[in-house]
């Protein structure tokens, strides 16, 4: 089932999409039972927000052998974690501002996004997917100056506002996670084009991993990392202008499309 959240009757609701219709929920399936109120409305007359508020972002660097090589960074021993600040979400359609402040070197980074589910604290790689609520199409855009330069650390790169679109909605029912096409289409040219089973740690062994340090709560968004392609390891580099749209496809999970404004 695809889960998506929008704006109705000067509220936001979550819906389940069927067709070209949306069934409009009772409250947020993503953290507790929901029925549909009866109430349908028209996909296409619908403005789609990020399917979900999480409580925390974590995102993962590094996680693809690829992206590894194109950067000539170390193999990772373990998952690489970072955290983008919630107010980093955006959804699909929205813009992605380029912050006026440093508005140079913003990067795309394609990824299939967890959205977790149930608690999880401790849990067993095993019993990891049992946790997972569905997937989604995900965009860790990064700002390169600050990461690589001006302050050598990610915090501020990776949560500029708008830095974490998320969409168009979550999908339920996948069967295989772990083996999906991923891409990145800027202004119609492909730049990144892989599969999720190239990850070097997979979903179960990220969920186990993250349980450990923190509590997942429902809602929680886990970004598992980009393949080759980014712009700044491209010769010559490829960064977001003004006017520039992007779009992430994830097979199965549908297109995450947004378009590029200086802020």
């Amino acid at each position: 089932m695809r889960v998506c959240r929008f704006e109705h009757e000067g509220g936001l609701v979550f819906g389940e999409i069927e067709g070209d219709s949306i069934h409009v929920l009772d409250g947020c399936p993503v953290c507790v039972e929901c029925v549909r109120t009866g109430t349908v409305v028209a996909l296409a007359e619908t403005r789609l927000l990020a399917p979900v508020e999480p409580p925390n972002i974590v995102a993962i660097g590094t996680n693809y052998q690829s992206h590894v090589d194109e950067t000539n960074s170390p193999v990772p021993e373990r998952p690489l974690v970072f955290l983008k600040a919630t107010t980093s979400l955006c959804g699909p359609g929205d813009a992605i501002l380029l912050p006026r402040i440093c508005p140079e070197q913003v990067d795309y980074e394609g990824e299939l996004a967890i959205i977790i589910g149930r608690t999880a604290r401790h849990v067993s790689e095993e019993s990891a997917l049992d946790h997972v609520f569905g997937y989604a199409c995900a965009n860790d855009v990064s700002q390169r100056l600050c990461q690589k330069k001006l302050d050598r650390q990610w915090a501020r790169a990776k949560s500029f506002d708008t830095f974490c679109p998320l969409g168009p909605w979550i999908e339920t029912e996948v069967d295989d996670p772990q083996d999906l096409g991923i891409r990145t289409i800027l202004n119609g040219e492909t730049l990144q084009d892989s599969r999720t089973s190239h990850m070097i740690f997979g979903i179960r062994t990220l969920i186990s991993y993250l349980s450990d340090a923190m509590t997942l709560l429902p809602g929680t968004v886990i970004l598992t990392g980009t393949p080759e392609g980014v712009g700044m390891a491209r010769n010559p580099e490829v960064y977001l202008a003004d006017g520039d749209t992007v779009r992430v496809e994830i097979e199965g999970l549908g297109s995450l499309v947004n378009p590029v404004v200086a802020e």
